[in-house]
């Protein structure tokens, strides 16, 4: 850490400055060179036109630029198809590749209250005809009466309840 120094921000902006010319040129140099190649290949690919008079070679000139444009057109079908084909391949690689990993995007999902009949109708489609009423599978259990809860029940108001105790002090006041 102390071996290396910190360059001044005037040595940063002459040496940046100094990149952006050489990536500069060698851009333009690139482009020049992309353009010479594209007029040699429409040079060799379109030879200029000569323009026959006659009708008859009209009409052959016709037929051969129509066998050109056909030939160009199957060229550029199958370079497309090989690219289609390519770019699904690279697409379904990277599908597995995330499945390896593991780590992939989950999304996110809305709670939806659904009843058990509305979920079944969903999954088996509009010949479900089972209800779900649950509560008509329990069985039936009648309950025993005992005759302790009746007198509980049968007691009543409480207010006689009372009623009644106060009866009672009276008993052992007198």
């Amino acid at each position: 850490m102390a071996t290396e120094q910190r360059l001044s921000a005037r040595r940063k902006h002459t040496l940046k400055s100094c990149m952006l010319m050489v990536a500069n040129n060698l851009l333009e140099t690139e482009a020049t060179a992309k353009a010479q190649e594209r007029e040699t290949f429409l040079a060799e690919a379109c030879p200029p036109v000569d323009v026959p008079y006659s009708r008859d070679e009209l009409l052959e000139l016709c037929k051969k630029l129509h066998e050109q444009i056909g030939v160009s057109e199957e060229e550029r079908y199958s370079a497309e198809f090989k690219l289609n084909l390519v770019l699904n391949e690279v697409r379904d690689l990277n599908i597995k590749i995330m499945d390896l990993r593991g780590k992939f995007k989950r999304p996110r999902l809305k709670k939806v209250r659904m009843s058990a009949d509305a979920m079944l109708k969903a999954l088996l489609g509009s010949k479900h005809t089972v209800n779900m009423d649950l509560r008509a599978n329990l069985k039936q259990v009648k309950k025993e009466v005992k005759e302790e809860d009746k007198q509980l029940r049968d007691v009543g108001d409480w207010r006689k309840n009372i009623e009644d105790k106060s009866d009672r002090k009276k008993m052992f006041d007198s």
